[in-house]
């Protein structure tokens, strides 16, 4: 029996992600060959990838598209959660064994993570959760942080015996979505407002980290990169929606105050 992350046992939790690739059959290979995921379906003309039966991200091909624009609201990242820290350092080994290029590595104390970003500019986050009785409260916010990652520390979970990576090992799950808006403290008002999501951590003005369920975080919102941007251009690249599982709220999409897709299944 699988046993799933903290992050999707939640009321309101990430399901999948929607991205509109101009090249979708390559875009598609890379996701494939980066983490190992199976193709679960080809509907509507997207392909759809996933793991162990779990539709993970969904890639509509749109020739025409323009590229996607770091500057205006979007996707930062989709987050891949892996089941165990023993996982991620299968994942990591293999990252090296196929100089596979990674961005960064951080412990965020709550997690560990590396990132990247997909041939059409997407960003990516694979990680893995500390277990959640270790994370601490700072004041009322969960403390996150942006640490150098211990990778020599993190591979110390191999030895002779661990398997090689061969594919998303059962329990990968999409962990959280981090957004670029335009205002993280209009985010945060819109998130609590539809969703009832409460603020887990702020850094400063500049992004705010919110959940469902006493997670650390589902959907982070960010103005790194995109500060002040208006209204998504849906003719570009990109994210083209993100889906939410929920207990407390029926099917239904909505908008966020940038036109980004949020899609509601009810369970």
């Amino acid at each position: 029996m699988t046993v799933l992350p903290f992050s999707v046992t939640t009321p309101t939790h990430i399901a999948k992600v929607g991205l509109k690739a101009r090249d979708g059959e390559a875009l598609a290979a890379f996701y494939r060959n980066l983490l190992g995921l199976d193709e679960q379906s080809r509907r509507d003309g997207a392909i759809v990838l996933g793991a162990t039966g779990r539709e993970l991200i969904e890639i509509e091909s749109v020739p025409s598209s323009k590229p996607d624009d770091p500057r205006s609201a979007g996707l930062f990242h989709t987050a891949f959660l892996l089941p165990s820290r023993r996982d991620l350092a299968r994942w990591v080994r293999r990252a090296s064994e196929n100089r596979i290029p990674v961005s960064g590595a951080s412990d965020h104390l709550v997690s560990e993570a590396l990132y990247l970003s997909d041939p059409e500019g997407n960003g990516i986050e694979i990680y893995a959760d500390r277990p959640k009785e270790d994370w601490v409260r700072d004041g009322g916010d969960i403390a996150m942080a942006t640490n150098r990652l211990d990778v020599d520390n993190l591979l110390g979970e191999l030895d002779g015996d661990t398997p090689s990576w061969t594919s998303a090992p059962d329990g990968t799950v999409i962990g959280h979505v981090h957004l670029r808006v335009g205002d993280p403290s209009v985010a945060e008002d819109w998130w609590h407002s539809e969703f009832g999501f409460a603020t887990m951590a702020k850094y400063g003005t500049q992004a705010v980290f919110l959940a469902s369920g006493g997670y650390h975080h589902h959907i982070g919102a960010n103005t790194w990169q995109s500060a002040g941007a208006g209204s998504r251009d849906a003719d570009r690249a990109g994210l083209s929606f993100v889906e939410l599982a929920s207990s407390d709220h029926a099917s239904s999409t909505k908008h966020d105050p940038w036109g980004t897709e949020i899609r509601v299944s009810a369970v």
